[in-house]
């Protein structure tokens, strides 16, 4: 199911998308800005809306593959965009985004990247490699990756973070069975970002792990956040309800994403794209107004019955 089929690029869309690339003073001033979301262990704010790189960034060589994403990250960028997060687990993502992000992108950019290995050398080889790849003297946020060997990860990184390296530490998973265990490792760790799986159909974070990451003051980041794009394919064919633009959404992406940033403990959703279309979409969610509590449990009803 190819998500261009639930997302209306209208004539103001479309505007806008030329206007990123134009990224006049007066055109980005006519821009809203994203919501930013305080991350605890530092006071720095971030957008809510970043980008992910599994899938469309794992390409080759061939200008035509690149070129598109090169869009992509100009239209981020023009539109508030900070946050990228990428892993050596996806294949060429972090070379291809290290080749696409210019001097001045790389200026703004919150670069998040993972360490996915065993043992401590190949950790450090590892993240090493990340990078050179990249292109940072210092990477923003590392990651250990589905908790690939943790303990033996979590001492690198502490000392990596100590010696400059790299500015924060995190834990990964896209699971809801992972869930239990990364709110152990965040109740005795001190971790400054979790990453995991939520979404308007996949509610379990909401029970234990969000309500924890606001107390321990542990910021979030969330991935799946369409299922990936099985809520899509439920959705096909089916209007969007006439409250949908109370909250200036135009598509079922956009209610989708608000739908987890309304969420008061979650500080970045990260929807990997390769499409200018599906780019500018995300970038509305981040815009305006979010549901309130009541209107969260309604759309939560209204795609979990579809």
């Amino acid at each position: 199911m190819q998500r261009r089929e639930f997302i209306e690029v209208t004539a103001g869309v479309l505007a806008g998308a030329l206007a990123a690339k134009a990224g006049t003073a007066a055109e980005t001033a006519a821009t809203p800005t994203l919501l930013q979301r305080v991350i605890p262990s530092s006071g720095e704010s971030i957008p809510v809306i970043g980008l992910g790189t599994s899938g469309p960034f794992e390409v080759g060589v061939d200008p035509q593959q690149r070129a598109p994403l090169s869009a992509v990250l100009e239209a981020f960028f023009a539109g508030g965009g900070t946050f990228i997060d990428t892993s050596p687990m996806y294949s060429t993502a972090e070379a291809v985004l290290g080749d696409l992000l210019t001097p001045a992108m790389q200026e703004r950019a919150f670069v998040a990247t993972k360490v996915w290995t065993r043992g401590e050398q190949e950790g450090v080889r590892q993240m090493t490699r990340s990078r050179e790849l990249l292109r940072r003297r210092k990477i923003d946020l590392m990651q250990v990756h589905n908790l690939l060997d943790l303990e033996v990860h979590l001492r690198t990184l502490r000392r990596w973070k100590a010696e400059g390296r790299i500015r924060y530490i995190g834990i990964t998973h896209y699971t809801v069975a992972s869930q239990e265990a990364l709110a152990e490792i965040i109740r005795r760790e001190p971790i400054d970002f979790v990453q995991f799986n939520y979404s308007a159909t996949t509610t379990a974070a909401e029970h234990t792990l969000l309500p924890l990451c606001a107390d321990r003051g542990v910021a979030t980041i969330v991935n799946r956040a369409f299922d990936d794009g099985k809520i899509f394919a439920q959705l096909r064919g089916k209007p969007l309800p006439s409250w949908a633009a109370d909250i200036g959404c135009s598509s079922w992406a956009q209610v989708l994403l608000k739908y987890v940033i309304s969420h008061p403990a979650v500080t970045c959703v990260i929807p990997a794209t390769g499409k200018m279309a599906n780019m500018q979409d995300n970038l509305a969610a981040g815009r305006g107004a979010l549901p309130d509590a009541q209107l969260r449990r309604t759309i939560a009803a209204t795609v979990q019955q579809v």
